[in-house]
């Protein structure tokens, strides 16, 4: 059984053979099916779509049809409304007969298409003929009893209005220049009232007629204005524009320009709110000043007004007539530059009025007031070249405000020392001899500096005006920085002025200071009396600029920084020469100095009944330049002996490589010269060799200034100082 399994017999080959032939009948049976299923699903496909055809075919000629019934009834009833003049009805019915003519385009082969769309053809002609008739009919010509047609009616008023109005007639002239616009508003009412209704409003006839009149205007106003060039004065130009922009501003009013270019309105877009200071309001009275606070930049400011489409279109004659505006603002701001001179010399300085924080001169608003009637006066006559030109006047007595009003103003300067001697410092006499600068000079320099950081900010800000009115294309020729660098040229004088008298009232007290016998002094006492002199002209002073310089207190920052660079240098030149010192010399200065670096800390709100904290850029200056003034006292007091000790103390404390400070230190000691040339000798080979590792040095040093070789000396003078504080 095995064996026959493995090996089928014969009769077991022939049943599997006789099942196959019986499988593939039955598929080739199933095929002939399918084949017979596809040739009847075509047949019935073939029916549907030969059914959908006539379906399509009848609906479009059910649809012709019905397109051919009304074109043929909408023809009959056209001829019949236009023998009828129903033009009402012809309006509509005239449309859709268009409309259902477009159909049939395609079909203008077939006689009786093309007979239809003739008939239609010919109705329209005789509509165009019959009503140029009826409204020749209705509109009489003037003069004649023949009807005549509008395009009549127009050129009579045209020329009516060439003849009244020629250049001959005395109400041509720039001066009547009313008398037009009402000739032209009464046209257009009695136009109005006759045959207004004539016409479909989407025409705009009457906006048509005014703007006809405008072009002719405008040539006419050219012609006559070439002719009599001579006879234009700014006022006469000025009342003309005047009233023409009224004119145009009344024809946006009643019209919306759409008969204008391509015959569409653009809308005009409304810009978002100006974060400009300056000229908030310019729809306001022109004297109106101009006032700049941090709080107005925060207000939102009114959009600028939307374009007029009726703008220029007969003011623009005016444009080439404007270098007669320009020269007038030109001699009038001469005129008001030198009358801002006189005045000055008339009334003189302004009174000193601390309780007002310095106030700024008059004659600067007054300037910017008049800037800006100029400018938006011109803006609205042209937005071209002209505020170029106007831009350049604005620049040139900018310019001129700065040097002659300012500049030409700030009170000079002094070298004489008024005969305070020495002697008086060391007696502890006042120094109030120095010639210096009056309380009135003091104050009219801080008015001067106000003034110009108002003008600054001002200026910047016209810029940016004069920028939104020129046209875009001219932008970029709209530049006053150089009339900006002018007026911090002017803040940055005051300022220096204002140092240098300070400056220069301290000078008799460091001079004195260096002329003392410091060698001689046997013990330490009070703070010396050139140190009381100095304190006495910084109270005097700094309280003064201070309470004048409120309103602006980043100039009075300004002026603090540059004097304590300019005192603190000079006091350590003058240290240098106070030699040679004893020991107890050496305390004392150490302790004036002391007391000045505390003086100086404490110099912006000295005298004042407010006490601010001094600004961090103030006092990193004085802290890092009187610390070395001490750290020179300290290295001065410590003992020579041993050398290398003092060498190392030296580059510790002060970390300077200069040889040359290394040299002052060595005579404010009073070492003799073979003394000096040993110890040059050991400090250049003490020296740090990395530059950089000097530079951390001095850092470290300048905030930990104690060193552990510091003598007693040093540590009893301290405890005097604090003692005393």
């Amino acid at each position: 059984e095995y064996i026959n399994t493995l090996f089928p017999t014969e009769q077991a080959l022939e049943e599997a053979q006789k099942a196959i032939q019986q499988l593939f009948g039955k598929i080739k049976d199933i095929k002939d099916k399918a084949e017979k299923s596809e040739q009847m699903v075509k047949e019935i496909t073939r029916d549907i779509k030969q059914l959908d055809h006539a379906k399509r075919h009848l609906t479009t000629s059910i649809t012709t049809l019905n397109h051919l019934h009304m074109l043929a009834g909408g023809v009959d009833s056209l001829e019949a409304m236009t023998r009828r003049r129903q033009y009402g009805e012809v309006a509509n019915l005239l449309q859709g007969v268009v409309n259902v003519l477009e159909h049939f385009n395609k079909y203008m082969g077939i006689p009786q298409i093309r007979q239809l769309s003739e008939r239609v053809k010919a109705a329209q002609n005789e509509l165009g003929q019959q009503i140029l008739a009826d409204f020749e009919e209705a509109f009489p010509s003037q003069g004649t009893k023949r009807p005549g047609g509008p395009s009549n009616v127009l050129r009579d008023a045209c020329l009516e209005y060439l003849v009244l109005f020629q250049e001959n007639q005395d109400v041509a002239w720039l001066d009547k220049i009313d008398r037009r616009y009402a000739w032209i508003k009464r046209q257009l009412v009695d136009y109005e009232e006759k045959y207004g209704r004539m016409f479909p409003p989407e025409w705009c006839m009457t906006e048509r007629i005014a703007v006809e009149f405008c072009h002719v205007t405008r040539t006419e106003l050219a012609k006559i204005m070439r002719t009599r060039a001579k006879e234009i004065e700014v006022k006469l130009l000025l009342f003309a524009i005047q009233r023409t922009t009224n004119f145009e501003g009344l024809l946006a009013k009643r019209f919306s320009g759409c008969t204008l270019a391509d015959g569409t309105v653009k809308k005009p877009e409304v810009p978002p709110p100006s974060t400009n200071p300056f000229l908030e309001d310019e729809t306001g009275t022109e004297t109106d000043e101009i006032v700049i606070e941090k709080s107005d930049m925060d207000k939102p400011k009114k959009p600028k007004v939307p374009d007029n489409p009726f703008h220029g279109i007969v003011s623009k004659c005016f444009e080439p007539h404007l270098y007669v505006y320009i020269e007038s603002q030109d001699k009038n701001l001469g005129e008001l530059i030198d009358r801002f001179v006189a005045d000055f010399k008339a009334q003189g300085p302004p009174k000193p009025n601390v309780d007002e924080g310095g106030a700024v001169l008059p004659s600067c608003a007054d300037l910017f007031v008049y800037y800006k009637k100029c400018m938006v006066q011109c803006s609205q006559l042209s937005t071209g070249e002209p505020m170029i030109a106007l831009t350049t006047i604005f620049q040139k007595y900018l310019r001129e405000y700065a040097w002659k009003i300012l500049s030409g103003n700030l009170p000079k300067t002094t070298s004489s020392s008024g005969g305070l001697t020495i002697t008086s410092l060391l007696k502890e006499k006042e120094g109030s001899e120095v010639a210096k600068f009056t309380l009135e000079e003091l104050c009219l320099i801080c008015s001067i500096l106000s003034t110009a950081e108002y003008c600054l900010a001002t200026t910047q800000q016209l810029e940016e005006k004069l920028k939104e009115k020129v046209d875009a294309s001219l932008v970029e020729r709209i530049n006053l920085t150089g009339e900006m660098d002018t007026f911090s040229i002017v803040i940055s004088n005051s300022i220096q002025l204002l140092v240098q008298d300070l400056d220069a009232a301290c000078d008799p007290a460091l001079t004195a200071m260096s002329k003392m016998q410091w060698q001689n002094v046997e013990h330490v006492g009070d703070q010396s009396p050139y140190v009381t002199s100095v304190i006495l002209h910084i109270k005097q002073n700094v309280p003064i600029i201070r309470d004048n310089l409120a309103s602006t207190r980043k100039y009075f920052t300004q002026f603090c920084i540059k004097f304590a660079n300019s005192f603190i240098p000079k006091f350590i030149n003058h240290l240098f020469k106070c030699k040679p010192i004893s020991m107890v010399g050496a305390e004392q200065l150490l302790l004036d100095t002391h007391s000045l670096k505390m003086v100086l800390l404490d110099l912006p709100s000295i005298g004042s009944q407010v006490v601010r904290k001094a600004p961090a850029s103030y006092t990193k200056i004085v802290v890092k330049g009187m610390t070395r003034a001490e750290m020179i006292l300290k290295v001065v007091m410590a003992p020579h002996e041993p050398p290398v000790v003092f060498v190392d103390n030296y580059i510790k404390l002060l970390a300077d490589c200069s040889t040359d400070t290394f040299q002052k230190i060595l005579d404010m000691k009073g070492l003799k010269r073979s003394e000096q040339s040993s110890m040059l000798d050991l400090f250049r080979q003490r020296l740090p060799a990395p530059p950089s590792g000097v530079e951390n040095t001095s850092s470290l040093s300048l905030s930990t200034p104690t060193p552990e070789q510091e003598s007693s000396r040093i540590r009893k003078l301290e405890k005097l100082i604090k003692k005393r504080l």
